[in-house]
């Protein structure tokens, strides 16, 4: 059998396990072991095994991903997103479909320090929900909202996805962070607009609030300040080449950890309780890691990467017209899987075809990630539906698959003007040169 051929059963079987409900870190890790093992021998395999997983996790750099995961928990942990949430609606609310546009703002902003669209949309579909509820927002504008605005904690930097993208591509994780600022200003911005639509062609969808003094705003700005002041000094640290990502992510831990102790929201317990979930969630990334790269090893041993590459070359397709066909691929994949497992699977393949392309890989990992999120919020099985349906007792499917078309062609409109204007991505990235 030709290696070729053991990959296309590879691949075939490792979506059969899949979508039998293994865990994906599993599904790949199996797959490799047996293909490494049908093509190199058992011999060959168990030395491989004897060293890989080891030298998969321990690269000083991937200290960045427990860090910024255990900022994230703090945050949620400190009340955050309810403050955030507060201050965005005391300068926006007033507007017609206001109490939804805030909802972005917040989500953008709390995803910001989370890094976690799932974990984005839960917390805010708790905060932002009963208020649209009570005043008589649209359930379908309202869960779409908070749906379309989780799709940003991954997006905004720091985000743990791009920091796995820059370390796998060996790209500069703070180009990167760089690279994200003004795509992620670019959907918020686009998701209020498309609010602000939806409400001018049917006010009945959002009607406006009251208008909050001066005195209010301020309030509800001076309770986050020291939350945007950790997001500057995270990321602005990075860019002005203050301090490395790992520090960064030190910095923003510690940061998020006095603010959770500031608001007498820390208690013992609670301590305890994110340590667990920070070293549940990094072991759950790490294991994903250690099963990509035994899966990577294989898929390089059967060169279909290489044979990729030469195939897509010898059809003479315009590269825009081959980024389309893998914008369709990943908006597919991820009605199915979460963005992590995606860009993992897919990574070893796609990134040698983009290089060959002669796509800027800055570039196409603002692209990748951009789209991975697209997937979340597309009907019927986006996982971020899902999330906002089990967090809002009576809300049914057909209402936010509803409510979110007007989101996705938000989404289809920014990653036009990302692909159209490279700079939007680029520019700042080339400051740091």
């Amino acid at each position: 059998m030709s290696d070729n051929a053991i990959a296309i059963i590879a691949f075939a079987s490792l979506f059969g396990l899949i979508a039998l409900r293994v865990p994906v870190a599993v599904s790949m890790g199996i797959v490799g072991l047996a293909g490494g093992w049908a093509l190199n021998g058992w011999d060959s395999m168990a030395f491989i095994m004897g060293s890989l997983p080891f030298e998969t996790v321990f690269p000083y750099g991937l200290s960045v991903i427990p860090l910024f995961i255990l900022m994230g928990v703090f945050a949620a942990r400190a009340g955050l997103s309810k403050s955030l949430y507060d201050a965005v609606h005391a300068f926006i609310g007033h507007f017609r479909g206001g109490l939804a546009m805030a909802t972005v703002g917040a989500c953008a902003a709390f995803g910001a320090i989370c890094g976690s669209s799932l974990a984005t949309a839960a917390t805010m579909c708790r905060v932002a929900m009963p208020e649209m509820r009570r005043r008589q927002y649209d359930d379908g504008l309202a869960a779409a909202t908070i749906a379309a605005g989780g799709t940003l904690g991954v997006l905004i930097p720091p985000s743990v996805i791009m920091v796995i993208y820059a370390i796998m591509t060996e790209q500069s994780i703070g180009k990167m962070f760089a690279a994200a600022i003004l795509p992620g200003i670019l959907a918020t911005s686009l998701y209020m607009l498309s609010v602000y639509v939806q409400t001018w062609r049917n006010p009945a969808l959002g009607p406006a609030d009251d208008v909050v003094p001066w005195s209010g705003r301020l309030a509800a700005l001076f309770n986050v300040w020291p939350v945007l002041l950790l997001f500057a000094l995270v990321i602005g640290g990075i860019y002005l080449g203050w301090f490395s990502p790992t520090e960064a992510a030190a910095i923003g831990a510690l940061g998020a950890f006095l603010l959770a102790l500031a608001r007498r929201q820390l208690s013992r317990r609670v301590f305890l309780e994110c340590l667990s979930e920070t070293a549940n969630t990094s072991g759950m990334i790490f294991l994903i890691l250690i099963g990509t790269a035994v899966f990577n090893y294989f898929v390089e041993t059967t060169g279909m990467p290489q044979a990729l590459v030469r195939y897509v070359g010898e059809l003479g397709w315009h590269p825009l017209a081959i980024m389309a066909v893998l914008i369709a691929f990943y908006v597919v994949l991820g009605c199915f899987m979460d963005s992590l497992s995606m860009i993992l699977l897919t990574l070893p393949f796609v990134y040698p075809l983009t290089q060959s392309l002669g796509f800027d890989p800055i570039w196409f990992g603002i692209i990748m990630v951009s789209v991975v999120e697209v997937g979340l919020i597309t009907p019927p099985i986006g996982m971020n539906l899902f999330v906002i349906m089990a967090g809002t007792p009576g809300l049914q499917l057909q209402v936010i698959s509803r409510g979110v078309v007007a989101f996705l062609l938000a989404d289809i409109l920014r990653l036009v003007l990302l692909i159209a204007f490279p700079a939007l991505s680029l520019w700042l990235p080339s400051l740091m040169e």
